[in-house]
Order: C-alpha cells, then sequence, then structure tokens
C-alpha cells in the first residue's frame, strides 16, 4: 500500500473532549501542551485526554525536516503566547522521549515563564542507550535496505541470522547487540521510512546533547516519570539522574510500565500529577482550592491498597442519632457542611485509610483531612524509600495542616478531617494505648465555631489491641 503524504509542518491540534478549542470544563484550568517522542505522531494522551481540560498536541508530519532548534522555537512561540494570555497560570510541557528533550530547552530559553514540565522516559539519556547504537547500525546497512523504498519494517522483521552473514568487525558487534532491542521498534516502521528514522535518530542524539550542556539554567517544577521497564532508554537511572541535577524536581517510578507508558494500561497522567502534588492552577499550589475530586478509579485503587487490612479486621462504622441511638453505619452523619471531624490516631494511624475511603463510598461525602506538612515536602522524599508513598493521600484530598488551610476548608463547607495528636499520637509507645496527646488550647474549636461548622468526635476501638508494640532503650 502506497503511503499517503503527511506534508505541512509542525502544528498544534487540541482534541474535541479536552476544550482546548473551547470552553473549559474546569474553571481557570491551566493550558497544558503535549510534545511527543520520536515517532511524532502527537497520539500519545489518547487515554488521558478526556481528564484534561484544556490540551494541545503538537504533530509532526512523517516528512518534515524541521530541525530541534525549529521545534524548540514552535512551541516556545506557543507558551509565550498562553503566558502572555493568562498570565496567572502555569503552562504545563508534557514531554515524551525527544519531546522531553524540547520541554527543558523552552524552559532553559525561557526561566521568567511559570512553566510545568513532565518529562516521561526522557531523552536525555540517549548517549547511555541502545539508541545510540541502533543510530550507528542504521548507518551500517547495505545500500539495498539503505535505498529501498519499503518500510524498515521487512528490515526489522527479516532473518537476522541471515543478516548477520552480511556484516563482519564492528558491524556485526552491533548487530548482536541491539537485535533485542529492534523488535520493539516495530512501531515506528509502521509510521516512518528508512530515512525518516535516520533523521529522527540524529534529532534525538542533537536534542539530548543541546539539552545536558543546559540544565543548569532550568528553573521550571519538573516531574520525571520513568518506566522501570523501558526498552529503548535507561529512563530510571536517568530519573535519578536529573533529580539530583535539577532544583525543583520530582520523580515517579512505575517499574511495571514500558517505554510507551503513556498509552499502556495501569497509567493515568492526571492522577500522577496530582499524586505529586503538581498540579495547581495559579503562581502558587493551594491545596484546598485546586484539588480535583477523586475518581472512581482513584477510589477504588486507594480501596485497593488497604485490601488486606481490611480484609484482616473487617472494620465495622457506627454512628449517633440525633435522639442518642447508636446504628450500624453513618445514617447519624450529617450530610451537610461545614463538618468537623475530630478523632485520635491509632497505631500507625491505621484507621485513617478505611475510614476516608468508607465514608465515601457508603456516603458520597469526602473527608478532607489536615495532614502533617512532612507528606508535603519534595525534601522529605529523599527520606523515605518510595517517593510516591504519601501520593494516595494527596489525590484523596488531603492537605498540609495550617490555619489557612483549614479556614480555607471550611469557608467551602468542606468536610474536614483532623486529628490533634497529630503524629505523635499515631507513634505511641508501650503502655500509651488510647492515650489521647491533645494540646491543651484546642483552637480548632473557635475556628469552626466562627464558621457555624457542626463538630463530631469519634473513636476507634480495637486497633491498638491488634498488635503488642515494645520500647526499645
Amino acid at each position: 500500500m502506497a503511503r499517503r503524504p503527511d506534508g505541512g509542518p509542525p502544528r498544534w491540534f487540541a482534541p474535541l473532549e479536552c476544550g482546548g478549542g473551547g470552553g473549559e470544563r474546569v474553571p481557570g484550568a491551566p493550558t497544558l501542551l503535549y510534545l511527543p517522542g520520536i515517532d511524532g505522531v502527537g497520539l500519545g494522551l489518547i487515554r488521558h485526554h478526556e481528564r484534561l481540560a484544556k490540551m494541545w498536541c503538537l504533530h509532526i508530519p512523517v516528512q518534515d525536516r524541521t530541525t530541534f532548534q525549529g521545534l524548540v522555537e514552535h512551541v516556545e512561540r506557543t507558551v509565550k503566547s498562553e503566558s502572555l494570555r493568562a498570565p496567572d497560570r502555569p503552562v504545563y510541557l508534557v514531554g515524551e522521549s525527544v519531546g522531553a528533550c524540547i520541554a527543558l530547552a523552552v524552559a532553559a530559553r525561557n526561566r521568567d515563564v511559570d512553566l510545568v514540565l513532565v518529562l516521561v522516559n526522557p531523552g536525555t539519556s540517549f548517549h547511555r542507550s541502545q539508541l545510540q547504537s541502533l543510530s550507528a547500525l542504521l548507518d551500517l546497512v547495505p545500500d539495498p535496505f539503505h535505498s529501498s523504498t519499503p518500510q524498515l519494517l521487512n528490515f526489522l522483521r527479516g532473518n537476522f541470522m541471515k543478516m548477520l552473514s552480511r556484516f563482519d568487525g564492528a558491524g556485526k558487534a552491533l548487530l548482536e547487540a541491539t537485535s533485542g532491542l529492534l523488535p520493539s521498534l516495530m512501531y515506528l516502521a509502521d509510521i516512518f521510512p528508512k530515512e525518516s528514522i535516520v533523521w529522527k535518530m540524529k534529532m534525538l542524539r542533537t536534542a539530548s546533547s543541546f539539552v545536558n550542556s543546559r540544565l543548569h539554567a532550568v528553573k521550571a517544577q519538573i516531574l520525571v516519570v520513568a518506566g522501570g521497564n523501558d526498552e529503548l532508554l535507561p529512563s530510571r537511572e536517568e530519573a535519578e539522574r536529573l533529580h539530583g541535577t535539577l532544583k525543583k524536581c520530582r520523580i515517579r517510578h512505575f517499574r511495571d510500565n514500558g517505554h510507551k507508558i503513556l498509552l499502556e494500561d495501569g497509567f493515568d497522567l492526571a492522577t500522577t500529577i496530582k499524586g505529586a502534588g503538581y498540579y495547581r492552577r495559579s503562581r502558587q499550589t493551594d491545596y484546598v482550592l485546586d484539588y480535583l475530586p477523586v475518581t472512581d478509579d482513584e477510589l477504588e485503587k486507594a480501596i485497593d491498597r488497604d485490601r488486606l487490612l481490611n480484609f484482616a479486621t473487617d472494620p465495622v462504622m457506627l454512628s449517633t442519632l440525633p435522639d442518642g441511638k447508636i446504628v450500624r453505619g453513618l445514617a447519624g452523619l450529617p450530610r451537610e457542611g461545614p463538618v468537623l471531624l475530630v478523632g485520635y490516631h491509632m497505631l500507625m494511624g491505621f484507621e485513617l485509610g478505611p475510614l476516608v475511603t468508607g465514608v465515601l463510598r457508603s456516603t458520597g461525602i469526602h473527608i478532607r483531612g489536615l495532614a502533617h506538612p512532612f507528606m508535603f515536602n519534595e525534601s522529605s522524599e529523599q527520606l523515605i524509600p518510595d517517593s510516591s508513598n504519601y501520593d494516595i493521600h494527596r489525590i484523596m484530598g488531603a492537605v498540609p495542616v495550617t490555619a489557612v488551610n483549614f479556614y480555607k476548608l471550611l469557608s467551602e463547607k468542606q468536610f474536614v478531617l483532623l486529628y490533634p495528636g497529630g503524629a505523635r499520637e499515631a507513634l505511641h509507645r508501650k503502655g500509651e494505648e488510647y492515650k489521647l496527646f491533645w494540646p491543651e488550647q484546642s483552637e480548632f474549636v473557635r475556628m469552626a465555631s466562627r464558621f457555624g461548622a457542626k463538630i463530631v468526635p469519634f473513636g476507634v476501638v480495637g486497633e491498638d489491641d491488634i498488635c503488642d508494640t515494645t520500647t526499645i532503650l
């Protein structure tokens, strides 16, 4: 079948469901620009566009030969235009592979623009990847392959042992080294002729060198998403390197995902951005007003996280009706806010997850917890083995415990969860079962009364009895 030419320069398009060409589903939503990987098609967010309120995707035609510098300038013009249109909002750049290099280059050249970069398996690791070897291999392919018009697919699917006989020395060594890599690139052969792949590889090499020499100039907020099974790039190691090089950088590892993580099941871009605390609609993150309600999938994942605990303990919820009768279930819980739920932490705070998800699932009431600021501090992630350990709490609506956040939640008529005893109460020692560690001055009562909030005290029974704590001197 003859290839239908895809002419014209690089251009933007907006999926209809995103509201990119019209109204916004989320008021004040920031603009997100998607910069594709080496394929250049721009459909990498096809699984995610329904949840992204305002998104533009870059499409680079197959026959286009715009240089890396030209692509950077093209994206830069759009970034500046969006920044001028909404100077109080950030501009999001989601870059995949070589698109991540474009995003970093734009950020290095526009340090005064408020940018949030999401780098997916970034191509900055090209010089340490098998793609480097493949790039050299393509130049060694004999003329019948090099000048033929059929797609590279025939070459990739060919008999490798037969092909090996046509090479010797360095060429044979390169082919053997990359034979396991080539099948994973077949999707490129379905899109590109041979000469286009060679062009893309050279562009990726140039992009990687250009950006790595300018990382010191990048001041943007950055989230690196790395697939643990990336077949093309050493993305996990590269994420750690960028984290140590860039100032405002968080990383999220997905060990079971590969290079095309955006198209794979089990990964949700919007959830990942929310979990990292990187979604905002203004210059500063506002954990109260920027929050996006939890989705059904996010709720199910939160419930699944506590599935073993729920199975082992089979928690039961009881509530008190207005007439003082205690009933099984949450019929006694108020249905309209503002409401302040005040309780005490049990051992390790294990009750927190089942409490929040249980109330949401059974009543539809979303409880917003006031949590320790440690859970929101980027530097604190270096102290825990898994940097995403607290993501589920942010996804479920937790905010740092401050007077300002407490005020905002009550003013928004939210259901607020407060543990006055804090982390000390959750980490109690032997002999401190069911002991309160509340401050003498309960300022939260004064704040709640200002908004006429109902105060619902609650307790947990049994959690402190499921194991025996010991004190180590």
